[in-house]
């Protein structure tokens, strides 16, 4: 994989780009991809946005939204663009799994595929062009920083403000995550400068939810949530019915695995969610316990070290086992965090 700087001179030279992130994407994910997409657009560059699944219907605001292909609805007007394609973005996952079944087809795309992303462990040879930094808040400050690198900070609009500021803020945690340095606060004041309209997106990304959704979240809390004090860890579990009772649609677990963070004492918070196919998995940390290392050893995923994720076709019970299995494997570690 050679530096992203090598292709900043090319960026003049018009080309057919495909923009893609991982599966379900989030704030950052989409928020990076459609920023990319309105950076390349004046260029001359012919660009289109492909997200791998849908995404939650509290991204829709985003600009550009309405213009992002589902790969699994419109398969083969996307696999036509990845054919054409001259060079595929890759933003906000480093491995080709992520993608479900547009992995296929970027293995087999004559495109160059360009990375931009900040998770551990990258597959960096099958990217012709790229950068992976596991020090940066989030794609989207990344997005930014090609952006200034490359030459182009007046390009900066506010409609590209709003896209890079929804995930920055996000995927720090509203700014409150070991991950916010000082380059990031001052990203911000940068978009402020540029004319984004910071309330409007906090408002659009938390007041924004289905009554059904706090209705569940009351219920799972109240009912499918275990704490285990003695090893400092909490874990929710939630049952396919659930989802189906509460009418809960794609984005509306988002956040959940947070919750029982907030506890007092609790150093581990694990969700598992049964999705029917598989059963999907997520994890956050206090301090430096890994869940990175947890999601990569147990649960065939991975992340970064107080965020991570992974999945497995077990049923649900036997995954909930296995998750208490693998805290009880960890007492050492999760039964001295000192607060």
């Amino acid at each position: 994989m050679q530096p992203i700087k090598e292709i900043y001179p090319l960026l003049q030279v018009p080309r057919k780009i495909v923009i893609t992130t991982h599966q379900k994407p989030d704030a950052d994910a989409m928020g990076s991809s459609l920023g990319l997409y309105h950076f390349l657009l004046p260029f001359g560059h012919e660009v289109k946005v492909i997200s791998p699944t849908n995404w939650a219907s509290f991204l829709n605001w985003m600009p550009g939204c309405n213009e992002v292909l589902d790969y699994e609805r419109e398969t083969d007007q996307a696999d036509q663009l990845i054919n054409d394609a001259d060079w595929i973005f890759c933003l906000d996952f480093n491995t080709l799994s992520r993608i479900k079944r547009m992995e296929t087809k970027l293995k087999q795309s004559a495109a160059k595929l360009i990375l931009i992303d900040h998770h551990q462990q990258p597959q960096t040879e099958v990217f012709s062009f790229g950068i992976s930094d596991t020090t940066k808040s989030s794609t989207a400050e990344m997005l930014f920083d090609f952006i200034t690198e490359s030459g182009h900070e007046s390009k900066i609009t506010p409609t590209i403000a709003q896209c890079i500021y929804a995930g920055v803020m996000t995927d720090t945690g509203s700014f409150r995550f070991p991950a916010t340095s000082a380059s990031v606060h001052r990203l911000v004041a940068v978009l402020l400068e540029k004319g984004l309209q910071h309330t409007d997106v906090h408002q659009s990304l938390f007041d924004n939810f289905s009554e059904n959704r706090f209705r569940f979240i009351g219920h799972v809390l109240q009912n499918r949530m275990e704490v285990f004090y003695e090893y400092n860890t909490a874990l929710i579990a939630i049952p396919q019915a659930d989802l189906i009772k509460f009418d809960i649609k794609t984005g509306d677990t988002e956040g959940l695995v947070n919750y029982p963070l907030s506890i007092e004492g609790i150093r581990l918070a694990g969700i598992i969610i049964d999705r029917g196919e598989e059963r999907k998995c997520s994890f956050r940390s206090k301090g430096n316990f890994d869940v990175n290392v947890f999601a990569r050893n147990y649960f065939d995923g991975g992340g970064h070290v107080n965020a991570a994720g992974g999945q497995s076709k077990e049923p649900l019970e036997a995954v909930v086992d296995h998750f208490k299995k693998a805290m009880m494997e960890n007492r050492a570690t999760l039964s001295t965090y000192q607060f």
